[in-house]
């Protein structure tokens, strides 16, 4: 049995991973998910919220070696926080996620990419601390293949993204890139280009890369497909 601490990816909170956290249970792995600073009940305030502050929040929430598993951005801050303290993280799982390159931040990775499909629905706040994600675009960059009323109430809990954790690179990955590392790549992806999540994972080493023919929230489309994926991962 696997302990899994689940990551949200931006504007999004621990509550996106309901779902799937008893499919995991159901395969004899144990899953937890946590709200990041600045995110879902977590109060932080937004101009506070950094990269370092995330990965914090994600190594005070470990017990012990732990499989950290991030969603779209929060492969930023699982990376981060196993750069920080490789011995409390047994493996990294990204999903549809950014996968750090040293000295580059999220915001030039996305840039790097083929197009950048998501950019149209951003809202930068006047104080450009923070951006929303427009409910009336969301349905189709993160949900397509969702159920509507479900996509709807992920839709409803969407909330504001710190944008310096984005605008923030990491000198150095390597003690996370030697941690065993896996990549879940969604090729029906809105969001995160599947080319450029194929360029993230060229000459992957150290883990599987595995494809799923779902969107930016496999999550919610079918966890119990996801689910499946995640524990023939772990326990290959």
């Amino acid at each position: 049995m696997s302990e899994c601490l689940l990551v949200h990816g931006s504007c999004h909170g621990a509550w996106c991973w309901n779902l799937l956290v008893p499919e995991l249970a159901a395969r004899g792995h144990k899953a937890r998910a946590i709200d990041l600073p600045g995110h879902g009940a977590d109060l932080t305030p937004l101009a506070e919220v950094t990269l370092d502050g995330y990965a914090e929040a994600i190594l005070t929430a470990l017990d012990g070696p732990t499989v950290l598993v991030g969603h779209s951005a929060g492969g930023f801050a699982i990376t981060a926080a196993a750069q920080k303290r490789p011995d409390l993280v047994s493996a990294l799982v990204y999903v549809c996620a950014y996968v750090p390159m040293p000295g580059k931040s999220l915001a030039q990775m996305r840039r790097m990419a083929p197009s950048q499909p998501l950019m149209e629905a951003v809202q930068v706040a006047p104080d450009r601390v923070s951006f929303t994600i427009d409910p009336a675009m969301a349905p189709d960059r993160f949900y397509h293949d969702v159920a509507p009323d479900l996509a709807a109430w992920a839709t409803a809990r969407l909330g504001p993204q710190p944008i310096a954790p984005q605008e923030t690179a990491l000198a150095d990955t390597a003690r996370a890139a030697a941690l065993p590392r896996h990549y879940i790549r969604c090729t029906q992806d809105r969001t995160i280009p599947p080319d450029f999540q194929c360029t993230m994972t060229e000459g992957w080493s150290g883990g599987r890369v595995v494809d799923l023919p779902m969107s930016h929230s496999p999550f919610l489309a079918d966890p119990a497909r996801m689910a499946t994926t995640m524990a023939e991962i772990l326990t290959d």
